[in-house]
């Protein structure tokens, strides 16, 4: 069966189309893919650890490449998985590589390393009424390696200060490793603001 010119350039048009189509959506799934496993990724804030900032089904987006390039800095909430868990926790930065902490009177200072000589170290983003409590009978870390992280909801303590629920027994890690970190939150997308600080 003979087909005109007519109906072969119309078959052949359509095909180029299905191609532009199949082509496009490669690209863009590409794309989404190379943006999710290397650049950023979304997750959903569950519990209220991190409130008042983040609060229970804010929506974030995480951003992977300040901790490819050793970037991060105080104050900066990280997404991250504990040395012996696997589910991604939600934390501020507090302390960095090399800084000596202690906790006393429900306030957190910076010593030198004769632990006489410290600073207290002002949070400006916390509920002034909001104390850091020591909850697993540890008050005096030596940050190494790693990241000291606190939720900024201090009445919980599956955070460094209870080596993330494991209890700082002696050789207990409270250390966040560059290893364990997938990145730093960017922004929150679709905030709840129906949720209360105090849930």
């Amino acid at each position: 069966m003979w087909f005109s010119d007519n109906v072969r350039v119309k078959f052949k048009n359509i095909l180029l189309d299905i191609f532009d189509m199949f082509s496009f959506f490669v690209f863009v799934l590409g794309a989404v893919l190379f943006v999710r496993f290397f650049i950023a990724n979304p997750y959903t804030v569950i519990w209220a650890s991190m409130a008042p900032t983040f609060h229970e089904n804010d929506f974030i987006i995480v951003d992977k490449i300040s901790k490819r390039f050793d970037i991060l800095s105080r104050w900066d909430v990280i997404v991250f998985v504990p040395e012996w868990k696997t589910t991604p926790y939600i934390k501020r930065i507090i302390w960095l590589p090399g800084e000596m902490v202690k906790i006393q009177d429900w306030l957190i200072f910076i010593c030198d390393i004769s632990w006489n000589n410290c600073e207290q170290l002002m949070e400006q983003y916390l509920p002034e009424d909001l104390q850091t409590k020591t909850r697993c009978g540890k008050t005096e870390f030596q940050i190494e390696n790693g990241y000291f992280v606190l939720w900024d909801n201090r009445w919980f303590s599956t955070d460094s200060l209870c080596c993330f629920g494991l209890g700082c027994y002696d050789g207990a890690n409270y250390e966040v490793g560059n290893q364990d970190i997938i990145g730093r939150v960017l922004f929150r997308v679709f905030p709840n603001f129906a949720t209360s600080f105090n849930e």
